[in-house]
Order: structure tokens, then sequence, then C-alpha cells
């Protein structure tokens, strides 16, 4: 009996160290792709929808959506329609996870994919928490593929070349969220 207990401790192990570096390469994945996984907390989901006004069925779509979580909400909370759009297969997977756990799938998807491959042109709001070096890149696809009024919600950093359409900046401690109108 003491033997059936052993191998089964050591089973449990491994599948945690299993489960804990299928984690660690996921998210060195993800930093090595111009973007570092950092989840964002409910208390910031809520101000930073908040201050988007977001409309009702409006095409919503996070580019580096992580785990998901933001455009989750913003779907549950809001009524928008979402895309997430992230390069890290893990995470995509987590994020269809979720959805269909909490009953949303058919309201939101989840794309494995390059940002920069994403078509823009029916969105409405856009959401991005990406690194500045990413965030330049993405500024012609904005400009040519954005429709007119379509909003921009960029959350630590700011979107070179768009100061005049800023609409509101939301301060916080950690990171600011900018508001932009195209």
């Amino acid at each position: 009996m003491n033997l059936a207990i052993y191998f089964s401790l050591m089973l449990l192990e491994i599948l945690i160290l299993l489960g804990v570096s299928i984690y660690g390469i996921g998210l060195l994945f993800s930093a090595f792709k111009g973007a570092p996984y950092v989840p964002t907390s409910k208390k910031q989901l809520d101000r930073i929808l908040e201050n988007a006004s977001l409309e009702k069925n409006a095409q919503f779509v996070e580019l580096g959506s992580g785990d998901g979580r933001l455009i989750r909400y913003a779907v549950k909370n809001y009524g928008v329609t979402g895309t997430g759009v992230e390069i890290n297969p893990l995470l995509v997977w987590w994020s269809r996870y979720l959805s269909k756990r909490d009953g949303i799938a058919h309201k939101v998807s989840f794309i494995r994919g390059n940002v920069f491959n994403y078509p823009l042109q029916k969105v409405d709001y856009v959401y991005l928490f990406l690194m500045p070096e990413l965030i330049k890149k993405l500024i012609p696809k904005f400009k040519k593929e954005l429709k007119k009024e379509a909003i921009i919600i960029s959350h630590g950093f700011k979107l070179p070349g768009f100061e005049r359409k800023l609409i509101h900046t939301e301060f916080d401690k950690a990171f600011s969220t900018y508001y932009y109108k195209v």
C-alpha cells in the first residue's frame, strides 16, 4: 500500500512540474515575440472599460490578449462582441476554455496569430497592452485600417503620433491607460 501512495505522489509531482514548465515556456515564448504576459487585475478591468464608453454589440478586439481576461470581461459585462489575438498557443487554448466555461464562447473568439495580420477595418474598439517597440510598429496599421471614430485603448504606453487623437487618460500608479479616437 505504501508503494502505491509513493508512486501516486511521485506522479503528482511530475505532473505539477510539467505544468509549471509548460506555463514558463509559454511566458518566455510571449516575451520573445514582443510582449510578455502580464495579467490585468479585476479592479483595473473595471476602470479601463468604464472609461471606454463601450456600446453594446460593438466589435472589440484585444491585440495580445494573453489569457483573454479583458476581452471576456468586456463581453460579459458590456455586451460587446469580441476577438482576442494572441501568439502564444497555450494562452489561446486557455482563453477558449475559459470562454466556454463562462458561457460566452458564442460572443468571443480567440485567434492564435500575429497582431499585424488581423484585419481591423470593421473594429470599433481596439485594446492593447504591448511593449512600446511593438506599438510603434502597429501605428501604420492603425492609420491604414481603422475606421473613423474607432477607439484605441492603450494600457501602459502612449501611441506615438496620435497625440491629437488622445481623448482621455486614466492615470494609475502602475500603468496609465490612454484612449484615442481615430
